[in-house]
């Protein structure tokens, strides 16, 4: 395996080469949203300026060129998470709006009164709350995965909440707030033993980690560009073909139909039928350029790089005073996010004063809030890595926090 050099893949970022409150930008918020390489903005640009126009229906170079370059994109996708067709990638917004769409698609049409929904107390709401609104109006139950002290999965007690009644179970590839990497293929043989379909919320997962969605044997992968070197505005449900087919439409209108009647339409075949209306054009087509990056670096490459940096940020923290860790030691479950706090100081206090060093890190319950009730706890400050990353930016957030316990004084522990 190459080693990965961050200095180098630094130099392709254009705001890490600035400021923020007059220091050097420490970017520790890739958990959020990645920062974008300038291939990808001057893609992103040159649609705008050279090749805008809509896709599909035009009659003229500048349409076919868009459409082109836009199902370009399909193909690469396809290609990246080992997709069994293109038309098996939708193209959505976010992560978010490709949960909802099953849930509202597949789960309208599938669900009834007394059916299971399982999920955890680690998702983020954007896979919880279209899985409560389904559950309200269908009349199903929503019920969790049990966990561990050390925030992972309980796979000895599955046996508990998985029965004949469970008809999807949804899940993240990764937590957003303690990086925990969830066992999928288990899961996916499990939802296979009681005949329930299996969702995974890859919104964290796909930007660190290789994605093979038949390996998994997962029916749907949900996907953010935006977290892995893209644009925001654009994400990707993965589905298995057979599925996309029978689900009935998400929403109605231009480019989702194959014929309109008076009083009836027919839609569309695959992926069409799940992309009315004109979609973020420029930021599909940009997001094949992160695609390449991701892959040229190497996304084995891109994990072992952040294990080492998480390895050493963990031993790092754990040598200051009063501070909390949430989430296991076990480093071959998790990736390189770190949930902490600072004894007797609110998280937003440690994000303010880290943000005075031009430190950027996130503060709250990071869209979790079960999983803060469960820890007992408002929230966190959050640290994550990514491929630009070095141990430079550890150092930094290590001394950012020692000025944290300098200012609170005696109302930090130790």
């Amino acid at each position: 395996m190459a080693a990965l050099n961050y200095r180098e893949i630094r130099k392709d970022f254009p705001i890490l080469q600035t400021t923020m409150n007059g220091k050097p930008l420490v970017f520790l918020d890739s958990a959020a949203s990645s920062q974008k390489p300038q291939r990808v903005i001057d893609v992103f640009s040159d649609y705008y300026r050279c090749r805008n126009a809509n896709i599909h229906r035009g009659a003229y170079r500048l349409s076919y060129e868009a459409t082109d370059l836009f199902e370009h994109t399909r193909n690469r996708m396809a290609r990246f998470i080992n997709a069994e067709a293109p038309e098996c990638c939708i193209f959505t917004r976010n992560a978010t709006e490709s949960i909802n769409l099953v849930a509202y698609s597949w789960g309208n049409a599938n669900l009834e009164a007394g059916d299971e929904i399982l999920v955890s107390e680690m998702e983020h709401h954007s896979n919880l709350v279209p899985w409560m609104m389904l559950a309200e109006r269908k009349g199903a139950k929503l019920r969790h995965i049990p966990l561990t002290d050390d925030a992972r999965f309980d796979y000895n007690r599955l046996d508990e909440v998985i029965n004949a009644k469970t008809r999807i179970i949804a899940v993240a590839h990764m937590s957003n707030v303690t990086g925990t990497i969830h066992n999928l293929k288990l899961l996916a043989a499990r939802a296979r033993s009681v005949g329930a379909l299996f969702l995974v919320d890859g919104a964290q997962g796909a930007s660190h980690l290789r994605v093979d969605v038949r390996d998994i044997d997962c029916d749907f992968y949900a996907i953010s560009a935006h977290k892995m070197l893209g644009p925001t505005g654009v994400g990707v449900l993965y589905g298995k073909k057979q599925l996309l087919e029978e689900m009935p439409p998400f929403m109605g209108g231009g480019d989702m139909i194959l014929s309109v009647q008076k009083d009836s339409f027919k839609p569309a075949p695959l992926p069409n039928k799940f992309e009315a209306g004109t979609p973020n054009i420029a930021g599909v087509v940009a997001y094949t350029i992160a695609l390449d990056y991701l892959e040229k670096v190497g996304l084995d490459n891109i994990h072992a790089h952040e294990m080492e940096l998480l390895r050493y940020a963990l031993e790092e923290l754990e040598r200051i005073p009063g501070i909390i860790l949430y989430g296991t030691r076990e480093l071959s479950e998790r990736g390189a996010v770190i949930s902490f706090n600072v004894d007797g100081v609110h998280p937003h206090d440690v994000g303010t004063i880290l943000d005075e060093e031009g430190i950027a890190i996130r503060a709250g319950h990071h869209c979790c809030e079960p999983f803060m009730r469960k820890c007992d706890i408002s929230g966190t400050a959050r640290a994550s890595f990514y491929l630009y990353n070095g141990p430079e930016d550890v150092d930094a957030l290590v001394r950012g926090l020692r000025k944290v316990r300098d200012i609170f004084g005696s109302a930090v522990v130790g």
